[in-house]
C-alpha cells in the first residue's frame, strides 16, 4: 500500500548562511563539539527540542531499546507498519556504511542537503549548549519527522534507555528487547542494574513490552512502580514454531498463524517479531495492522549485517555482534550451517567491548583468526586483541592487519570453497567490509 507524507518545506535564505555545507563536515564538527563523545542526560537535549516545538509531536512514537535486537525490532516495525498503509519515520544508530541509514521516512534514507539543513536549524536553536553527535542525529530525526507529517516514529535508542536522547519524547508504546551485559560502564555491571536502565523509555499511561523471555526482576518492579501494563513474553504473548512457518498468541485471545520466518537462518528473529507483533497489537486500538501486512512485513525484512549470508569464494557471513550474548547467538546459528572445511574468523572491536569473552564464545568454531585494528578514539588495535587471545592461551593461526580491506584480501586469497569467512565484531567491522566488498543496496 502507498504512503504519503507531506512535502518538506526549505526555510533557510540560502545555504552559504550554514556554519558548514556538506555533511561531512558538519559530522566531523559535530564529533568534537561536545567534551566527551558519550555524556548521557536529558536536559541539553531536552532544551533545544523544547526550543525548537519538538517535544509535543504529531505523530505516534514507539520507543525501541534492548542489548541485542533493537535494529531487528524497529526494521520489523517499519516494514509491517508501511505494508498496513501508515507513513513512518525511523532513527536508528549506529550506521554500516552511509550516516544517512540513521534517518529513513518510509524506508527511504534522508538525503545529504535535508540534513545539512536541519543540522543549522539546530545550531541555531541551541545557542550556547553544547551537544554530543547523537544528540545532533535524534534531534535532525525529530525535526524531519515533524515537517514530514509522518504517522508514527519509531525510535532505536542508542545507549541505555533512562538518559538517552530518545528518551526526551513520550512513547506510545515502548520496546525491549534482549537484556544482557554490554556498554558496562555508562549502565552497570549486571543485568538488573542494566534493565533498570533501559525500563526508563516506559511512561505510566502507555504499554510497554518485553521480548526478553527472562526479563530482570528491575524491569518488572518498574513497571510495576510506574502503573505501566508491561506485557511479557511467555506470560502475556507467545510463540510456537513449525517448519517453516509459526504461529503467535497473546493472552487477550489475538491469534496469527502461518507466519513466515523473518530470517531463514537466525532462529533468534521470531522472538525478536513476537516482541514486535505485541507492541503493535497493544497500539491497535489507533493503528490496526491486518494479518496482509504483518505477513508482507515480515517476508520483505531484510537488514544487513544481521546474520547476513553472502555468495563469495566461501561461505560468507558478516554479523555485527559485538557483545558476548549477541556472539554466543551467532555461534548457534553457525551450527546450523556445518561445513567441511576452516572457518576464518575476521574481527575488530571497539575498546570498551568484553574482548575476553566475545573471544571464548567464538574460539568455539574459529580455526584462524584475523584481527583488524580499528580506528577513531575508540578503536582497538589488532596487536592488542592478540595480547588478548594469547592471554587466553591462543597463539596459532592468529594474524593482525591495520584495516578490514587488508584481512578480507588476505582471506579471500587462501580459503576454498569448502571453507566459510565469518566477519564480525563491531558495524565498523562489517561496515568496512561490506563497503570494500561493494554489497551496498
Amino acid at each position: 500500500m502507498q504512503v504519503k507524507t507531506k512535502i518538506i518545506s526549505r526555510d533557510l535564505c540560502s545555504t552559504d548562511s550554514m556554519r558548514f555545507n556538506t555533511l561531512l563536515e558538519w559530522l566531523a564538527w559535530q564529533e568534537g563539539l561536545h567534551f566527551t563523545a558519550i555524556e548521557l542526560g536529558l536536559d541539553r537535549c531536552m532544551s533545544v527540542a523544547d526550543k525548537m516545538g519538538l517535544l509535543q509531536p504529531d505523530y505516534a512514537v514507539i520507543s525501541v531499546a534492548g542489548t541485542n535486537g533493537k535494529g531487528s525490532s524497529v526494521n520489523m516495525l517499519r516494514s509491517i507498519l508501511l505494508n498496513a498503509g501508515y507513513s513512518t519515520g525511523c532513527y536508528t544508530s549506529p550506521h554500516l556504511i552511509r550516516y544517512n541509514e540513521r534517518i529513513s521516512i518510509n524506508g527511504i534514507e534522508v538525503p545529504d542537503t535535508l540534513l545539512c539543513e536541519v543540522f543549522d536549524r539546530i545550531d541555531r536553536a541551541r545557542g550556547d549548549i553544547s551537544l554530543t553527535y547523537f544528540e545532533f542525529g535524534t534531534l535532525a530525526a525529530l525535526d524531519i519527522f515533524q515537517r514530514a507529517g509522518i504517522d508514527i516514529a519509531i525510535l532505536e535508542v542508542g545507549l541505555g534507555g533512562r538518559l538517552d536522547a530518545v528518551n526526551c519524547l513520550n512513547a506510545d508504546v515502548a520496546l525491549i528487547a534482549s537484556i544482557d551485559l554490554d556498554h558496562e560502564h555508562w549502565l552497570g555491571p549486571d543485568r538488573e542494574t542494566i534493565a533498570r536502565e533501559k525500563a526508563g523509555i516506559m511512561r505510566s499511561q502507555a504499554p510497554a513490552v518485553c521480548s526478553d523471555p527472562n526479563p530482570p526482576h528491575s524491569l518488572v518492579d518498574h513497571a510495576n512502580m510506574l502503573g505501566t501494563r508491561l506485557y511479557l513474553l511467555k506470560q502475556d504473548y507467545d510463540y510456537q514454531v513449525s517448519n517453516n512457518c509459526w504461529t503467535w498468541r497473546c493472552r487477550d485471545s489475538v491469534t496469527y498463524t502461518d507466519l513466515p520466518h523473518p530470517s531463514i537462518y537466525n532462529a533468534r528473529q521470531i522472538q525478536n517479531a513476537a516482541g514486535v507483533l505485541m507492541a503493535l497489537t497493544a497500539i491497535s486500538d489507533r493503528f490496526p495492522v491486518d494479518i496482509h501486512a504483518i505477513r508482507q512485513g515480515l517476508l520483505e525484512f531484510n537488514l544487513n549485517g544481521r546474520f547476513q549470508i553472502v555468495p563469495d569464494k566461501a561461505q560468507l557471513v558478516l554479523d555485527v555482534a559485538h557483545n558476548p550474548q549477541a556472539v554466543e547467538l551467532l555461534v548457534q546459528n553457525l551450527r546450523q550451517l556445518p561445513i567441511s572445511g576452516d572457518t576464518h574468523v575476521l574481527i575488530g572491536m571497539l575498546s570498551d567491548k568484553n574482548h575476553k569473552a566475545i573471544f571464548h564464545e567464538i574460539s568455539e568454531i574459529a580455526d584462524f583468526w584475523h584481527l583488524v585494528t580499528l580506528e577513531g578514539p575508540r578503536g582497538t588495535k589488532s596487536e592488542t586483541l592478540s595480547e588478548v587471545l594469547a592471554a587466553s592461551g591462543i597463539t596459532e593461526n592468529v594474524s593482525c592487519y591495520e584495516t578490514v580491506a587488508e584481512a578480507v584480501n588476505r582471506i579471500r586469497s587462501i580459503v576454498g570453497p569448502q571453507d566459510r569467512i565469518v566477519i564480525t565484531g563491531s558495524f565498523l567491522t562489517v561496515g568496512a567490509a561490506i563497503n570494500h566488498l561493494n554489497l551496498q543496496h
